[in-house]
C-alpha cells in the first residue's frame, strides 16, 4: 500500500493521529497483530517549529536513544521493547552510528527506515493536518509535545479544560538512597503533614556558596517557540535568584517552620525534597524548576548540604510540552477512562523521552488491537520498567502530575546488596512471563 494525500475512510481500521515514535510503534503493533492501521500525519502539509523532514519518527532533539547497557533503566526498557517487537529499535539497529554503549542513529536514515517499514507492511499513511479529532474508532492520539493549537483545543474539549498542560516546568528528582541523612532531616513545616519531606539545611556561608554557583551557572537558551512569559507562575530557580540574593529565602528556600535537629535552631536557608512515589525511592526538589544545562544542575545542586553525592532520576527543565493529566484520565493500558475506544500514546501522556514515548505507543497499539478483537486490556507487571512507568502516569492518587522518564526508582524495592541487579533480573523474568501470557490469549483469535 502506498501513501495517500487525503483522509480515507475504511471499515475496521485503527486510526492513529501522529506519525512520531509513539504513533509509528502503535501502527506497527496493530498490523503485526493482524489488524489494519491508518496514521494521519500533518507533515509535509505543515511542519512544527522543531521538525524539518517529511518522513515519520523524526528525532528532533538528539540522535541518541540513550544507553543500551543492561545495568540501568534505559537498557532494561529497551530489552522489554525488543521482546514486544519494537519497530523503533529494529530501525535504530539498521541505521546506528558508533557511540559506545549509547544507541545513536543517522537521523534521516532512521526516519526513512521506519516510514518504509510501515508503508510496506500495509499501514495507510494519510498526509493531512487535523484541526479536530475524527469520529473514527478505535482512535489513538499520539500528537506529541508540539501538538498544534487547533488540535490541542479539541483535545482539551475531550479531556476537560483543567486536564491539559501546555508547558512543562519540571524540578529535579533525586534518588532517596543518595541523600546524606546525616546532613538532612525529615520534617514538615510547623510539624504539619508528617515526614514526607526531606530537608537540607544551610547556614549563611553554605547558602552564599550555593547562591554564587547558581547565578554564575550556564543555562539552556530559549527556543523561539517557547513563550517564557507563561512561566511567571513557576519561575526557574536561577531567574528567581537574579532578582536578589534574598529572594530565594522568601521563596522555595524559606526556612520558616523548620528546626534543624543538629543545632536546635532554624536554619538560615533550607532545600525541601518532597516524596515522589509510593515506594519512597524518589524525592522531588521543591520549587527547583530550572533551565540550567544538565551538567550545571549536577554541579550546582551538589553544593547543597546532604546532596553532595546526589544521583538524579530526572533533571529539571522548562519547555513547551503539551501533556494531559494522565492520572485522572488514563488507565495503565493507555485507555481513556471516559471513552474506552480512545487511547493516548507518547509524550502527550506524560512519559518523557524517545524510548519512553515509543513503549507507550507499543502498549497503546497492543490494547487498541485487543479492543477490536474483544480481548481485555493488558499492562505489564509493576516490577517491569514498562509496567512501572505506565502505572506512574496512571496512578489516581497522584497530584501535581509532571512528566517522568524511565528510572530505577520506579521499580519496587528489593532488599540487600546488588538490589539493582536483582530488580533487573526480576523485571526481565516477569516481563517475559507476562508477554508469553499475553500472546497466549491471542491464539485462535
Amino acid at each position: 500500500m502506498t501513501e495517500r494525500p487525503g483522509i480515507m475512510t475504511f471499515k475496521d481500521a485503527i486510526t492513529i493521529i501522529g506519525g512520531g515514535l509513539a504513533g509509528s510503534e502503535a501502527a506497527w503493533q496493530v498490523v503485526k497483530g493482524g489488524g489494519r492501521a491508518r496514521i494521519v500525519e500533518m507533515k509535509p502539509v505543515r511542519f512544527s517549529p522543531a521538525h524539518s523532514i517529511a518522513t515519520l519518527s523524526e528525532l528532533v532533539c538528539s540522535n541518541s536513544l540513550k544507553s543500551e547497557s543492561m545495568d540501568n533503566a534505559s537498557g532494561l526498557l529497551k530489552a522489554e521493547m525488543r521482546t514486544m517487537g519494537s519497530l523503533i529499535l529494529s530501525a535504530a539497529e539498521a541505521t546506528r552510528v558508533p557511540a559506545g554503549n549509547t544507541l545513536a542513529v543517522d537521523r534521516t536514515a532512521f526516519s526513512k527506515q521506519v516510514t518504509e517499514a510501515l508503508v510496506s507492511s500495509g499501514v495507510e499513511v494519510v498526509r493531512e493536518e487535523l484541526k479536530r479529532l475524527p469520529d473514527s474508532r478505535p482512535l489513538i492520539i499520539a500528537t506529541g509535545p508540539l501538538t498544534t493549537d487547533e488540535l490541542a483545543a479539541d483535545i482539551q474539549r475531550l479531556v476537560g479544560s483543567k486536564s491539559l498542560n501546555f508547558y512543562d516546568a519540571v524540578a529535579p528528582i533525586v534518588y532517596r538512597d543518595s541523600i546524606d541523612m546525616s546532613r538532612a532531616f525529615k520534617a514538615s513545616r510547623w510539624g504539619k503533614g508528617g515526614d514526607d519531606y526531606i530537608n537540607c539545611p544551610m547556614d549563611e556561608s553554605e547558602y552564599e556558596r550555593f547562591f554564587t554557583a547558581l547565578v554564575g551557572s550556564d543555562r539552556v537558551g530559549r527556543r523561539e517557540f517557547e513563550d517564557m512569559l507563561s512561566f511567571e507562575g513557576c519561575m526557574p530557580i536561577e531567574v528567581m535568584a537574579e532578582r536578589g540574593p534574598k529572594t530565594l529565602l522568601f521563596g522555595p528556600m524559606r526556612p520558616v517552620g523548620l528546626t534543624d535537629p543538629r543545632t536546635g535552631k532554624r536554619p538560615f536557608a533550607v532545600v525541601q525534597l518532597r516524596r515522589e512515589n509510593f515506594e519512597d525511592t524518589l524525592y522531588n526538589m521543591v520549587g527547583f524548576q530550572t533551565r540550567l544545562k544538565f551538567p550545571e544542575q549536577k554541579k550546582v545542586f551538589r553544593t547543597i548540604p546532604g546532596l553532595e553525592a546526589a544521583e538524579f532520576a530526572r533533571l529539571g527543565k522548562l519547555h513547551r510540552n503539551i501533556f494531559i493529566d494522565s492520572p485522572k484520565l488514563l488507565t495503565c493500558s493507555q485507555q481513556l477512562k471516559s471513552d474506552g475506544s480512545i487511547f493516548f500514546a507518547g509524550q502527550i501522556t506524560g512519559v518523557e523521552g524517545y524510548t519512553e514515548s515509543a513503549v507507550s505507543g507499543i502498549l497503546a497499539g497492543i490494547n487498541a488491537l485487543r479492543l477490536v478483537k474483544g480481548l481485555p486490556q493488558v499492562c505489564p507487571p509493576p516490577t517491569t520498567m514498562t509496567g512501572a512507568l505506565m502505572r506512574y502516569i496512571s496512578e489516581e492518587t497522584r497530584t501535581g502530575f509532571q512528566p517522568m522518564n524511565s528510572n530505577m526508582g520506579l521499580l519496587p524495592r528489593m532488599p540487600g546488596k546488588d538490589r539493582r541487579e536483582k530488580q533487573i533480573e526480576r523485571a526481565l523474568a516477569d516481563f517475559s512471563r507476562w508477554h508469553e501470557e499475553t500472546l497466549e490469549t491471542l491464539k485462535g483469535i
